[in-house]
């Protein structure tokens, strides 16, 4: 087939938001239980349901949570660890109602293991292992009638049929709970205001006698994953070395880093249950790092690094099964499968494969991981990083001497990073002639401390400078036209998006806000217990450092904002809250910019329901059709956002 000659933006595609959502699935944990494997799945088209699923030894796949229980956490709000199994029996927390369930081997009826809180949902439980009396340790989150973040606790329990021990309480915040192999001892990591787990985790050993000992971590230093080894061995990730690198402590020996590969195995806790390394029987260790905005999966043995030959760019909830690794993986020309691979042959097999699409790869834009020059600003770092899609359909071109618009993405976090795996969010826009630039503007994560430490202090300014400076980049190099450059983000993309407009002006065109920040004194203010010390590194301490927030909030600077924005947001996001939004809305409104608002019932920090992820992506690209003057695809009859400017 001739391509057809149209302009960007108006070519006609196969990845229409009824595609990108079709039979769609967020895949999250793995974990192996004996010979069998199982992981969860995040489905828009059941509301956002948590799914448990088995794959039995005989290769036999099906639901073992059966609807509509889901299998959701909402400690910390973004949750994670939410279940786990051991010896067929599933341990879960319920998101309704936050409590610990046990679905036991053969039963498809959940039984309430914790008591109803007297706050509905105030008791929450994550990061669960089950213990081999039968118990489990849990991290308890409880929040009190006042609905106060400063009055939420986080403990550490141990949940048996006599009732709830506690633990550990006293730190801010508390995760990772690991028994020794023989028992006597327990494992944990900890951190206290204004600390967040990437800037100065502890990790604490309490022994036999009782005693607790820190082992590693602390103010400057930040640990992630303990796991205990068969021998005793405390294995951990520490960035002390400005990467997270694997340590080990040896029983009453002293702490030794064992692997350094000049870039981050490790990444931030945002959820719990993250894995990037897993401890085989042999005494081998397999980890996954990234290096130019790509994961490797690596082997260490006998003190060497061997780099296994799999054509996957992104490995997450690295386990072991045997001498096998098991992992979710995806690349840029596949979505997220659940992954075996064989460590001495190289084996692979796929155990839970991504959705058939029934597209030819020539439809999928490639990333171009690429370095550009940006403001340093006192940081000691003048570079920063971005994956850059170029503009992909097999059907269709541009006529001479048109440029492609822009979509530089913001990544949420900030202390995030963009990854290289398919996602069909981002190719709905590089089919249609858009080119996306996902930018790891300094702060972002997988490429040490040192790259994510530049944000301190600064946001608001680093990432900024760092997202005009690769729009700046790519149209001087004639990749992109300069009069059609937007800028999208969520969450805290969602600010740099809206900042990026209001202090940065004339730079973008058009921009589009996903429940993002318009007020830091009132995020600080009002958000969440994990977040809401967050501001103080990034910012300045709150509230004496209030002159810098308000010198930095979007909805301060709206005398500059002529910027055409649609905004998106979810009326219940306890994260950025709904009045973040309608505050920037108003000045938009006031000010006469054209702008669109969509308000989605139902949804929280991010939007899980097929019906609002199709709403959001068709609105944004209506949006930048009407106020770029293109034509959207007939065919597939978009509903026209409504712009308004008054």
């Amino acid at each position: 087939m001739v391509p057809t000659p149209l302009p960007h933006g108006s070519w006609p595609t196969a990845i229409t938001s009824e595609f990108v959502v079709r039979a769609a699935a967020v895949l999250g944990e793995v974990v192996v239980d004996g010979e069998e494997v199982w992981w969860s799945e995040s489905r828009p088209a059941e509301g956002g349901r948590s799914v448990i699923v088995r794959r039995s030894a005989d290769g036999t796949v099906s639901d073992a949570l059966p609807a509509p229980w889901n299998a959701r956490t909402r400690v910390h709000e973004y949750g994670g660890a939410a279940w786990t199994v051991s010896r067929g029996t599933l341990w879960f927390t319920e998101f309704t109602d936050q409590r610990l369930y046990r679905l036991d081997a053969g039963s498809d009826t959940p039984v309430a293991v914790t008591p109803e809180p007297a706050v509905p949902a105030g008791v929450r439980h994550a990061d669960l292992r089950v213990l081999p009396d039968g118990g489990v340790l849990a991290v308890r989150e409880t929040h009190p009638a006042s609905g106060g973040a400063a009055d939420v606790v986080d403990e550490l329990v141990r949940i048996h049929d006599d009732g709830t021990e506690l633990l550990v309480s006293g730190p801010d915040f508390v995760s990772d709970p690991r028994p020794s192999p023989e028992g006597d001892a327990l494992a944990w990591l900890q951190w206290d205001h204004p600390s967040m787990p990437w800037d100065a985790a502890r990790l604490v050993v309490r022994g036999a006698d009782g005693r607790e000992h820190p082992i590693a971590g602390g103010d400057g230093e930040s640990v992630v994953q303990p796991v205990w080894g068969a021998d005793g061995t405390l294995w951990f990730l520490c960035d002390r070395t400005n990467f997270w690198s694997l340590y080990r402590r040896r029983p009453h020996g002293e702490v030794e880093l064992v692997v350094d590969v000049g870039s981050d195995i490790g990444g931030p806790q945002w959820r719990f249950g993250q894995s990037r390394y897993a401890l085989l029987p042999d005494g081998r260790v397999a980890f996954a790092y990234g290096r130019a905005g790509a994961d490797r999966l690596a082997v260490l043995e006998d003190g060497a690094v061997r780099e296994l030959d799999v054509p996957w760019s992104v490995f997450r909830y690295v386990t072991a099964q045997g001498t096998s690794i098991v992992c979710m993986a995806a690349s840029p020309s596949s979505e997220p499968v659940v992954l075996r691979v064989d460590v001495d042959s190289g084996e692979q097999e796929v155990l839970r494969p991504a959705r058939d699409l029934g597209l030819d790869r020539g439809w999928f834009s490639t990333p171009e991981h690429v370095t550009f020059p940006t403001e340093d600003r006192g940081t000691g770092i003048a570079e920063a990083h971005a994956l850059v899609y170029p503009p992909t359909n097999p059907e269709a071109t541009a006529p001479d001497g048109d440029l492609p618009p822009l979509i530089v993405m913001v990544h949420g976090g900030p202390t995030a990073a963009a990854v290289p795996v398919l996602d069909l969010g981002v190719q709905y826009w590089t089919s249609r002639g858009f080119c996306v630039a996902d930018v790891d503007y300094r702060g972002s994560v997988g490429y040490g401390r040192r790259y994510r430490d530049a944000l301190q202090g600064r946001w608001g300014v680093a990432d900024l400078d760092d997202v005009v400076a690769c729009a700046r980049f790519l149209a001087g190099s004639g990749r992109v036209d300069p009069a059609r450059m937007a800028i999208t983000g969520g969450s805290a993309g969602g600010y740099t998006t809206l900042a990026a407009l209001t202090m940065r002006p004339g730079v973008f065109t058009a921009g589009a806000s996903h429940y993002g920040v318009a007020d830091l004194g009132a995020l600080a203010a009002e958000t969440h217990k994990f977040e809401s010390r967050y501001l103080d590194g990034l910012v300045a301490p709150w509230p004496s450092g209030r002159a810098v927030y308000d010198e930095r909030s979007p909805i301060n600077h709206v005398d500059a904002l002529d910027t055409p924005l649609a905004v998106f947001q979810g009326d219940e996001d306890a994260v950025v809250p709904p009045d973040q939004a309608e505050a920037i809305v108003a000045a938009l409104r006031a000010k006469g910019v054209p702008h669109a608002y969509r308000l989605f019932a139902g949804e929280q920090h991010g939007f899980r329901k097929a019906e609002n992820i199709r709403a959001a992506l068709d609105g944004e690209l209506s949006f930048y059709a009407q106020v770029w003057g293109f034509d959207l695809p007939a065919e597939e009859g978009i509903e026209p956002i409504d712009v308004v400017a008054s």
